[in-house]
């Protein structure tokens, strides 16, 4: 099994603020919005080094977003930055109109994410905000894994034309993979190589996933572990390819059942032809509620130890 070093815990959040500051100086259309809440998103250093290029919103973020959507026509590349819940579910209708249905080359940058939050409670934790933007045509949906990752998915989606959903989160969380990795859009990393089950998962979830493959080799079993960072359009292949292999799948995410990785994962599947069996970690049909990140991921079974125990029930 590939050995894989926390190098430091850092939030993602934090990993944006670095790839929008890059994103920035690379490409001088590169522009920020923030709904009245740049610390939060880490925006700061980007509001500080191109205050012409930043745009103070306030909290209306359905303005924000039609600003936004102004910018992207006149040229610009725009990031929208605010909490999950507050970017997806309170402007939806902007976002569909304004971004999604005219293809407008708008970022939607979205921290605070799942029950990570903690303990701001059910209120502030979406559970649901990539259902919602999965169901958008069009839309790309990042949900990368660590702080090095989050900085190249920041760049990569500077540099992709076309509206993206971007989400990170709040905690620290292990910072493992490559800091001078490209991001792919729509590539399934194999972080992983293994025989018996496969361990999909995203986000926060990717490193409880690689913990769960190392528990697992102490059994005797050998986890291929699989990092959708790119949860559309997701790369049907690569799941699938192991899927065949391992004829077992088990997918993890911080996120409720409906419309998240797991249902995408089962009719990538269905439609590739592979018969493969399934289970599924998830928010279930709940909303968040308080708690400390760490005791929220262990209540909603989001844990290395959960996710042996899931696939060791194969």
């Amino acid at each position: 099994m590939k050995e894989y070093i926390d190098t430091g815990k850092k939030d993602t959040r934090s990993g944006f603020g670095a790839g929008l500051l890059e994103a920035g100086r690379r490409d001088g259309r590169v522009v920020a919005l923030a709904a009245d809440l740049k610390g939060s998103l880490k925006m700061n250093a980007f509001a500080a080094e191109f205050p012409e290029r930043f745009v103070e919103c306030g909290i209306a973020e359905a303005n924000m977003v039609g600003v936004a959507a102004g910018l992207a026509l006149a040229g610009k590349v725009p990031f929208c930055g605010s909490f999950a819940e507050f970017i997806t579910g309170r402007v939806y209708d902007q976002i569909r109109q304004e971004v999604a249905y005219g293809g407008t080359n708008v970022k939607l940058a979205s921290s605070h994410a799942g029950i990570t939050l903690g303990e701001d409670g059910a209120t502030h934790q979406t559970m649901e905000d990539i259902a919602l933007m999965r169901a958008l045509p069009g839309m790309t949906v990042l949900v990368p894994c660590d702080y090095n990752q989050t900085v190249q998915a920041t760049l990569a989606a500077a540099a992709f034309e076309g509206p993206v959903y971007l989400r990170f989160g709040r905690p620290a969380v292990p910072n493992f993979t490559d800091p001078s990795e490209p991001f792919e859009i729509g590539k399934v990393y194999v972080l992983n190589e293994g025989a018996d089950v496969t361990l999909i998962s995203c986000g926060h979830t990717v490193w409880e996933s690689l913990e769960a493959a190392r528990l697992l080799e102490e059994r005797g079993i050998r986890a291929e572990v699989l990092n959708a960072a790119t949860v559309k359009p997701l790369d049907t292949k690569t799941i699938a390819a192991s899927a065949a292999k391992t004829g077992k799948v088990v997918v993890t995410e911080e996120h409720n059942a409906a419309g998240g990785l797991g249902e995408a994962v089962a009719a990538a599947l269905a439609a590739e032809g592979v018969c493969a069996k399934m289970r599924f970690i998830n928010g279930g049909d709940r909303f968040g509620r308080s708690g400390s990140p760490a005791e929220l991921m262990k209540a909603y079974g989001l844990t290395a130890e959960n996710i042996a125990a899931t696939a060791l029930g194969f």
